[in-house]
């Protein structure tokens, strides 16, 4: 069958650009419910200051970067934590918080871009999803990894969330570890003015993120729809390679630009994803952005709520000033930090939006229940 014959794609189209757009909530097709059930993350110890990091700069630039994203510190690996050490210690947070054991998980999806193992060398094969399995002693589970950018976690949540609603599984971990503050020690190396597309390389920070998803009784709260679709056409906006005797990276991107195009393509999708669902953007309690700055995020909500002549009922929750863009697993981290803060109440509902190189922008609209909520908090 090809995607024309599904219902479950829509032909979106932007100007001149025409793409398909994935979704998924078809309850005449998908008989099940996928609820969250855990959440965990992993941040390093250890802090580093937007002052102390622009200190490392080789020539002095001039530039105000905690004005300018808003972003005064992140946390980094020193060496003692790589990609796989995060995410397993996010894993075990996450089943630690379900009350699951690893042994329940059909499917462990690894989603990170980084994949450092033992230093700053990646680890294509074996891969990190069988490495996370094996370590957290999910003996039974299938394994693979998806590479998606900074939306790979909410892409793992995605493809989990179809296979748990069509029954062909029941239990699945999403986990991604992302270190990836190396291409800020890099981009420090050449920065010289404001100007300079490796200037994002200096939001990164590090952290570890798991998700636990799992089928639940039919009208039960979870997972509504998921939307996602790729501007091919703005591919070249962000890339990372190996360049010269630079450990690991380095990161080139016209931040401008791709901000520039995902507010203008955003509310395509979202249209889209509200009319699916059903609900207005007024009816959503809680939006997590992909946190690449606060003043950027600040900026596309406004702008959001020009389009749609309303918002959400509450401000865009912003971690990014403390945490940095940790990439793919910045959602879940965010997450994590309102539930644990009482800020999300059992019924709210939550919209995770990806804005990621590709271009890739997808939504995952969610309602988080009361077992979920009940385990975080200042008393857990």
């Amino acid at each position: 069958m090809s995607v024309a014959d599904d219902p479950s794609w829509v032909m979106a189209s932007t100007g001149t650009v025409k793409h398909w757009l994935v979704m998924d909530g078809d309850t005449t097709r998908a008989p099940f419910t996928t609820r969250i059930a855990g959440a965990g993350r992993h941040l390093p110890p250890t802090h580093l200051s937007t002052d102390e990091l622009m200190a490392t700069t080789r020539h002095r630039t001039h530039i105000d970067l905690e004005k300018l994203t808003g972003i005064y510190e992140r946390r980094v690996s020193v060496g003692d934590e790589d990609s796989y050490t995060l995410a397993i210690s996010a894993a075990r947070d996450c089943l630690a918080h379900a009350n699951r054991s690893a042994q329940s998980v059909d499917a462990v999806i690894s989603c990170s871009i980084t994949k450092f193992h033992n230093g700053l060398t990646q680890w294509l094969e074996p891969t990190m999803s069988g490495a996370v399995a094996e370590a957290i002693g999910a003996e039974k589970a299938m394994t693979f990894d998806v590479s998606n950018a900074c939306a790979g976690m909410l892409t793992g949540v995605t493809i989990a969330n179809n296979w748990i609603r069509h029954g062909s599984i029941e239990r699945a971990l999403v986990v991604s570890g992302e270190y990836i503050s190396q291409l800020s020690r890099n981009a420090a190396q050449h920065i010289r003015t404001i100007m300079s597309n490796e200037l994002a390389s200096l939001t990164l920070g590090d952290a570890g993120a798991a998700l636990l998803l799992e089928r639940a009784p039919v009208g039960s709260a979870g997972i509504t729809l998921a939307g996602f679709t790729t501007v091919a056409d703005h591919s070249r906006l962000c890339l990372a390679y190996p360049k010269g005797d630079a450990p690991a990276a380095r990161m080139f991107t016209d931040a401008r630009a791709i901000h520039q195009v995902a507010m203008a393509d955003t509310p395509l999708l979202l249209h889209e994803v509200l009319d699916a669902a059903g609900i207005a953007l007024h009816d959503i309690d809680h939006v997590i952005t992909h946190q690449t700055s606060a003043r950027a995020i600040r900026k596309g909500m406004k702008k959001m709520v020009a389009e749609f002549g309303e918002g959400p009922r509450h401000d865009a929750v912003i971690t990014v000033d403390r945490y940095g863009n940790t990439a793919s697993t910045t959602h879940t981290v965010a997450l994590i930090e309102e539930l644990e803060a009482g800020r999300i109440r059992p019924g709210e509902t939550v919209a995770l939006i990806a804005l990621a190189s590709g271009l890739e922008i997808g939504v995952v609209l969610l309602t988080l229940d009361e077992e979920l909520v009940g385990t975080y908090g200042h008393d857990h």
